[in-house]
């Protein structure tokens, strides 16, 4: 129910104002230390009203960062590629369920992601203690597991509206919080954050 309320309201933007989020939060985003002296990035492509990450994606590749995003696997899983700008994307169609854009070259496995000094990461929400609040899909909790059991600790950092910050969302035993959310208008770190 939560996830369909924070969506509706997202079905409600323009497409100006996805665009200029995007630009806003690349902006912010650059601006953190982690992100702005990241080697490599793990992001990924937003879709529909989510807010926009290519400007990002480019701006870390003009930084020198190497960029990874996911590729979808059958079991909900996440392989990885490198993005090497708009033209290496290609749109892929998952069944019954929403088209993704994902790297069109080589995939280099799902424990590529354990590479990345950051992870941003897709939402609907986040709370004031750092929980995220995904689809419901779980593609990115297994990320996060899998950073875990590798003992890697990247920057977490979840990219949303100023409107998705807020005071409480549920959590499962597996969830794990965030270090930073990104907005528009700012940037908030969480208490253990990066």
């Amino acid at each position: 129910m939560l996830r369909r309320e924070f969506l509706a309201v997202r079905n409600r933007l323009t497409a100006d104002d996805v665009r200029a989020a995007g630009d806003a939060l690349a902006g912010r985003a650059l601006e953190l230390p982690e992100v702005a002296q990241a080697r490599t990035v793990a992001a990924y492509v937003s879709v529909g009203s989510e807010p926009g990450t290519l400007a990002l994606l480019d701006a870390l590749r003009e930084c020198g960062a190497r960029v990874l995003l996911p590729a979808l696997l059958p079991d909900n899983d996440l392989d990885w590629g490198a993005y090497t700008g708009e033209g290496s994307l290609a749109r892929v169609q998952h069944g019954g369920r929403m088209a993704l854009f994902e790297p069109a070259g080589a995939r280099l496995g799902p424990d590529a992601v354990t590479e990345a000094d950051v992870v941003l990461l897709p939402g609907l929400a986040v709370d004031a203690r750092g929980m995220r609040l995904g689809r419901g899909g779980g593609s990115y909790d297994r990320v996060l597991a899998r950073l875990e059991h590798a003992g890697v600790r990247p920057a977490l950092v979840v990219l949303l509206y100023d409107t998705e910050v807020v005071e409480h969302v549920p959590e499962e035993a597996h969830d794990r919080p965030v270090h930073v959310v990104v907005t528009p208008s700012g940037v908030r770190r969480f208490r253990g954050g990066a």
